[in-house]
């Protein structure tokens, strides 16, 4: 993904771009806006939907207890730190970081001696994510001083090659434009022997139609995602070993548990217009999401279309959330 660049919304200023690279741009832009309006919302993990959304995901009370607040938006399709068997010592990389809810609880998995990088695109998450390792967990708790954030998409990953002990993600990769970008970024920055438990939506069988062509249904963590084979097959071809894509057989349908949101995250308004063989993509200035409807100016015709949508369609029918495991061969 190319995050300089804006999408082009018509074939005057496409400039010999590609409808795919058009299309690849207008969700960069949407996801980007979307998770940039939800690090500005109001939800934390004070908010009792989104602790039951973690909850349904796999983290323990214990865990929620000991990150702080607003590290936890209610993102989760599961706990990847629960699979990842971190030791002290190790250096984790979570991609798509958010607030920091995976690399906090990482961070206190690796130790003083260890270190928990998180890696966002959106610049509202980082700051967000930052400004809670200085303040730490808890009343009056200690800053982090074994975790770092950086700004970039997760197919250019920032680290130099064989860096890195573990890599996690929880519920990201499916919103790369480009995935098997991002399977040999992971497959570089990792350490010989190094190792993925990612935490991810895909699917189990094709979607429907209007599910498929839903840009914001794409940003919504449904339609960007990929088959599960097609997943495997992604990791194998980037030199991964040990490749397993499982069911973890959890309902998708928790995310409706926080108001205002369904899916990952409702998206900003999107406009697609098809011409002929053209196709035309706006994508409105997001205002905050995924939050209660008392929020100030939340835009509850955006949820509306993406649960209108859904209601029609039993996601649990065609995606699952998985659990990804592969090893970088010594």
């Amino acid at each position: 993904m190319n995050t300089n660049h804006e999408p082009c919304c018509g074939p005057s200023c496409c400039d010999g771009k590609s409808e795919k690279q058009e299309k690849s741009a207008a969700v960069t832009r949407a996801v980007r806006e979307t998770y940039a309006a939800t690090a500005r919302s109001g939800l934390t993990n004070d908010s009792a939907g989104v602790r039951d959304i973690a909850r349904a995901f796999g983290y323990s009370e214990a865990e929620l207890t000991s990150i702080p607040a607003e590290a936890n938006m209610g993102l989760s399709c599961g706990n990847p730190t629960a699979l990842a068997n971190l030791k002290p010592g190790e250096v984790v990389v979570d991609l798509g970081s958010g607030g920091g809810l995976d690399v906090f609880i990482a961070a206190q998995k690796v130790g003083p001696t260890g270190m928990a990088i998180g890696i966002d695109m959106t610049q509202e998450m980082i700051d967000r994510a930052r400004r809670a390792a200085r303040r730490g967990p808890g009343p009056g708790g200690k800053p982090y001083d074994n975790v770092e954030f950086h700004l970039s998409t997760i197919d250019r990953i920032p680290l130099p090659d064989a860096s890195v002990d573990v890599i996690v993600s929880n519920c990201v990769i499916n919103l790369a434009t480009d995935k098997d970008a991002v399977f040999r970024e992971m497959f570089r920055v990792l350490k010989p022997g190094g190792r993925v438990a990612v935490s991810d939506i895909a699917l189990k069988q094709p979607l429907p139609q209007e599910l498929a062509d839903s840009l914001m249904a794409y940003v919504g963590c449904i339609a960007g995602a990929i088959e599960i084979e097609d997943y495997e097959r992604g990791l194998r071809d980037s030199g991964f070993i040990e490749v397993a894509v499982i069911d973890a057989k959890a309902d998708l349908n928790a995310y409706s548990q926080v108001d205002g949101q369904a899916a990952c995250c409702s998206p900003p308004k999107v406009e697609v217009k098809r011409a002929g063989a053209g196709v035309s993509l706006s994508v409105a200035s997001a205002k905050p999401c995924c939050g209660p409807a008392s929020l100030p100016d939340a835009d509850p015709n955006v949820h509306d279309h993406l649960r209108e949508l859904i209601s029609r369609h039993d996601v649990n029918e065609y995606a699952a959330s998985v659990k990804v495991f592969a090893v970088k061969a010594k």
